[in-house]
């Protein structure tokens, strides 16, 4: 087998710097939204639910995304913390899996985000019932319009359901496409003291 094939591309190293590497170079290459990932969550009994949403922060804390607290997914990480993320750039063909534990942003930081988007957006989760049973667009809009009028000249008000979470990393894996399907992937796990330690796993 040639050297290519064998030479070792995810190495062992801080599993976050090697995200920082891997994000940076999904910034240029991937055509949409390349900080999207799925979130999955589940129940108390474990029933799973899975969706995309956008990464707003990130570091050694742990990787950051906004929603509201009253939709599917926030009743479920109410219920059961325990979530995973999966990161898929096809312009590189590589995927990053995350599993660890929710912890909520604080008020600061959620009203900082919240503020620095688009107004119209803002407007929108104030007049959104996420997830609930919607009768028709026409009545969301018309509550966007009711909520337009009432902030007209002034900040919006952040609701209180409406927030962040950070998933803290108990887990990270990261795969690369590899030719015929030999495919190269690499998981860190990280000890109780906060180190991190890494095998190559089989495709």
């Amino acid at each position: 087998m040639d050297t290519e094939q064998t030479r070792e591309v995810i190495p062992d190293s801080d599993p976050f710097a090697l995200f920082q590497i891997w994000y940076d170079e999904a910034r240029v290459s991937e055509p949409n939204d390349s900080n999207a990932m799925a979130l999955a969550t589940a129940t108390a009994e474990g029933v799973p639910s899975v969706r995309m949403v956008l990464l707003k922060g990130y570091g050694p804390d742990g990787f950051v995304f906004y929603t509201n607290g009253h939709s599917r997914k926030g009743r479920e990480i109410a219920a059961n913390p325990h979530v995973a993320l999966l990161f898929h750039w096809k312009s590189l063909r590589r995927q990053i899996r995350i599993e660890g534990a929710l912890q909520p942003v604080t008020p600061e930081e959620a009203d900082a985000y919240f503020h620095s988007r688009h107004r119209d957006s803002q407007l929108g989760a104030v007049a959104s019932d996420q997830s609930a049973p919607l009768d028709s667009r026409a009545t969301f809009l018309a509550r966007y319009e009711e909520v337009r009028a009432r902030f007209e000249g002034g900040a919006v008000d952040r609701p209180p359901h409406w927030g962040g979470y950070r998933v803290v990393p108990a887990a990270m894996e990261f795969w690369h496409d590899r030719p015929y399907r030999l495919h190269e992937r690499r998981r860190f796990v990280r000890a109780d003291g906060g180190a991190w330690t890494s095998s190559l796993l089989y495709p």
